[in-house]
């Protein structure tokens, strides 16, 4: 008695990186499109792409606070808040609006320091106050920084700078669609080898970026300069994606 021949799968689906042989359940099975000699989807391979844009930052984030050392927590406290307000004052005075101003620490400590035989000992207190502050106009940015520190005197301390985009939107839409023909040019180059082709997308997903959009080298230079003058230059967005795509066998 004859029996139907059988067909074993000796391949195991292996392919390249991110190639899924076709079986029971695939996406890639089904009426996808024909391939080589009649043949249907052959699997799916999924690749994650990456891009970036750049542009001019029109924004400056300044972390800036006060820290203040006295004998009681009210002497204290009081420096802190007198100092603090001379920087606020002094922002305000070239023209940021107090939406753009913001309180974002404020703590008072001791001072203890440890001497042998009788252990910690307070020396007195600490108070500090931190503002996050939006400076729009990122001409007369290193002017205003240079007014708040006069104000603050050596009280002031300053944290950093972040150049970044009031609204990134359009410059974040570029650095998707670089991603987007990254991740196409990797999926062609594994169809490729795995003689199939492409079919039609089965899935797209947002991805966190590696790297945030702020030139933090270029940041720190400046900020390291006796005049704290900032030099914008561009900033880059970063984005990633992650694409399915149907695969196809026959080149």
């Amino acid at each position: 008695m004859e029996t139907e021949p059988r067909h074993d799968d000796s391949s195991g689906g292996v392919g390249p990186a991110g190639y899924q042989h076709a079986g029971i359940g695939s996406p890639g099975t089904g009426s996808g499109g024909t391939g080589a000699a009649g043949t249907g989807a052959a699997g799916t391979v999924s690749v994650t792409g990456t891009g970036s844009a750049e542009a001019a930052p029109d924004l400056m984030v300044v972390s800036i606070g006060v820290e203040c050392r006295a004998d009681s927590v009210e002497a204290a406290y009081s420096r802190a808040g007198m100092s603090s307000e001379a920087v606020t004052s002094a922002f305000r005075q070239r023209g940021v609006e107090g939406t753009d101003i913001r309180t974002t620490g404020l703590n008072v400590r001791a001072d203890l320091v440890w001497k042998e035989g009788e252990g910690q000992r307070v020396t007195g207190y600490v108070a500090a106050s931190t503002l996050t502050v939006r400076l729009r106009a990122l001409g007369s940015a290193s002017a205003a920084i240079s007014d708040a520190v006069d104000a603050g005197g050596n009280d002031v301390r300053l944290n950093g700078l972040e150049l970044t985009f009031s609204d990134d939107a359009a410059v974040r839409a570029r650095a998707r669609e670089a991603a987007w023909h990254d991740a196409l040019t990797t999926a062609q180059q594994y169809a490729q080898l795995a003689s199939a082709r492409l079919g039609r997308v089965l899935s797209v997903a947002d991805q966190a970026p590696v790297q945030s959009p702020v030139p933090v080298v270029r940041m720190q230079r400046a900020a390291a300069v006796e005049s704290l003058a900032v030099e914008a230059g561009d900033a880059a967005v970063m984005a990633a994606i992650s694409v399915v795509w149907e695969l196809h066998a026959g080149a």
